[in-house]
């Protein structure tokens, strides 16, 4: 593909020039290094009574501190034994005994001992003593009524809670409980709620998150500092790319280069020319692709589970443990009378367009490979396609360089004519449906925002050759045909925040695309047959993944599976690219469906 100078626009693919187409809660151990970790967190065994009183290796957790918050664990996952033997096996109660006193009035509702206990706890200024008041005082008025006590309701209401002056508006509310039984329903005051028990223990719940935390320690306290400390080791972790049901107590985490899909899995050869494009869908269980033999095919995605064991002795056990999947061909989709050069995944997936090059829109059925409509226009043909989010309409745009948006039947819902797309171009729409993204000029990108009738411009000094939009819809991956992919905030004032650098190309259309946990990496194909992967946030290049023999037209990474990625080429095939460290046996073999297993080694 050499012997055409830099400047010439890129081409896919009979060769047109393209002009002519959390914050902490501040506990002291988490004010450590972002790198801490959660070994540095844990405590060491609990010293003896009357030896220093702080545990752990960096010597700032109280050790009463951190029995209590141990206790208070136990007593939430309901190891009630447990957490009464730790309290006497410490001589570290959960609460002092005037707390455990008001909690068992609350219980018990014992509204007037209650409200004269809470005036003997220290540590309660005067506002949490007032609202602590109210509402016990709230929820003796409210059983009151429900036993059609009104008249001491009343005298509750009026001598008791409005002398307060706390929450008017809800005394208010009260109020018309007794004025109108009709409030009672409003409210939720049934009087046929009989569960009382159940509404004291919200009040006990109020109580917990009005005192402070020295006063009545809170609920899952103990899970809420390890999840921070996890927070710590994932924000610290520079090549994170696990989900969050895969970290572990067990271990420090950090990910490292290897979680990042590096080796080959597959060789897919069904088709039998170049490979344009390819997308997996939004549930990642399917990959579409598209090429110049003028079809598409839809790949399944099929995940398995395999045995792996463990233990020692007489004691051998197996888990189940989920692979990264095999993808398998479903349907071949046949009908266009010129390459293919996209599709596009309905928003459920079960639907898929593919777009023949400056012909015509088919819309495919995916459970059972059929054409289900065509869409075309007089006089023009079309170029790019998409869905409006809702999945109610399609969009297009057409070598006559307008846009079009069309209801399913291929009824014309709107036009938009003038300089709004190319002849050759990537289109996208926000999944709030407001803005139109395409590529208008050589050198810019238009936004159209449909409601406001608003357009604006991203403009770069090279010709843009394709473009990518994040999954949160605030960024834009914009290739260039100076080599260079430039990361674009669309939020706000428009700017470059990042740029990529590293990959080859020299005439046609590179497609990359963001990937990994919470899009946090950025993959390219490239016209030296390799696939290029960098950081997003710092634009370092971490990986060159080799192993096609013709340029890489275009990559995917699966949204649900962190692990997978695909690559098309001019090679006329796909590649799944997963884990180098996966237990893959060691063989090469074919199958029927086109697909080529690899060990990894090209």
């Amino acid at each position: 593909m050499g012997g055409v100078d830099d400047n010439e626009p890129p081409l896919k693919r009979p060769k047109v020039p393209l002009g002519d187409s959390n914050s902490f809660s501040g506990d002291s151990f988490l004010t450590q290094s972002a790198a801490c970790s959660l070994g540095d967190l844990m405590a060491r065994p609990l010293p003896s009574q009357g030896d220093e009183e702080a545990v752990g290796s960096k010597g700032v957790i109280k050790r009463s501190e951190f029995i209590k918050i141990i206790t208070r664990a136990l007593y939430s996952l309901g190891y009630d034994k447990s957490g009464a033997l730790l309290e006497e096996e410490s001589g570290i109660p959960l609460h002092t005994s005037v707390v455990n006193l008001l909690m068992q009035q609350v219980r018990d509702g014992k509204w007037n001992e209650s409200v004269a206990t809470l005036h003997t706890i220290g540590g309660l200024d005067e506002t949490t003593v007032k609202s602590a008041s109210f509402l016990m005082l709230e929820q003796k008025f409210l059983e009151l009524l429900r036993i059609d006590e009104v008249t001491d309701a009343l005298d509750t209401l009026g001598n008791e809670i409005v002398p307060l002056c706390v929450n008017v508006s809800r005394i208010h509310e009260l109020t018309a409980c007794i004025v109108s039984p009709s409030w009672s329903a409003i409210l939720g005051l049934s009087s046929h709620d009989t569960d009382v028990a159940k509404s004291r223990s919200k009040i006990l719940e109020k109580l917990q998150r009005l005192f402070p935390a020295a006063v009545m320690i809170p609920e899952k306290r103990l899970e809420h500092l390890v999840e921070q400390t996890l927070d710590v080791q994932r924000d610290a972790c520079v090549f994170h790319n696990t989900l969050d049901g895969d970290l572990s107590l067990y271990s420090d985490h950090h990910c490292g280069r290897r979680q990042i899909p590096s080796q080959t899995l597959q060789v897919l050869q069904a088709h039998t020319d170049e490979v344009w494009f390819l997308e997996f869908s939004h549930n990642g269980k399917y990959l579409a692709s598209s090429s110049k033999d003028q079809s598409a095919i839809i790949w399944e995605v099929i995940s398995y589970e395999s045995r792996h064991g463990h233990g020692y002795g007489h004691r051998y056990e197996y888990d189940m443990v989920k692979e990264d999947g095999r993808v398998s061909l479903k349907h071949v989709l046949t009908g266009h009378q010129k390459p293919v050069l996209m599709v596009s995944w309905g928003p459920g997936d079960h639907q898929l367009l593919t777009c023949g090059l400056e012909e015509v829109i088919r819309r495919w059925d995916v459970a059972t490979g059929e054409c289900v409509h065509i869409y075309e226009k007089n006089g023009v043909a079309l170029v790019s396609c998409g869905w409006f989010p809702d999945g109610r309409g399609i969009f297009s745009g057409m070598t006559d360089k307008s846009i079009c948006l069309w209801d399913l039947d291929g009824r014309e819902l709107e036009c938009w004519k003038g300089q709004h797309t190319l002849r050759i171009s990537d289109m996208a729409v926000t999944d709030d449906g407001k803005r139109i993204i395409s590529i208008c000029r050589e050198t810019a990108i238009l936004l159209l925002d449909r409601e406001a009738k608003f357009e604006r411009l991203i403009e770069e000094e090279e010709v843009i050759t394709s473009f990518s939009l994040s999954k949160d819809n605030k960024l834009l991956l914009v290739n260039l045909t100076n080599q260079e992919i430039h990361l674009w905030s669309i939020e706000g004032d428009l700017k470059v925040v990042a740029k990529y650098k590293g990959h080859k190309r020299a005439r046609f259309v590179i497609r990359s695309c963001f990937g990994g946990f919470e899009q946090a990496f950025v993959a390219s194909g490239s016209e030296d047959s390799q696939v290029y992967i960098w950081l997003r946030g710092s634009g370092e290049l971490l990986l060159t993944l080799p192993g096609h023999s013709g340029a890489v037209n275009c990559v995917s990474w699966n949204p649900t599976n962190l692990h997978m990625l695909a690559s098309a080429s001019d090679d006329c095939t796909i590649r799944i690219w997963g884990l180098d460290q996966l237990n893959l046996r060691d063989r090469i073999s074919e199958s029927n469906d086109g697909t080529h297993y690899s060990n990894g080694r090209t």
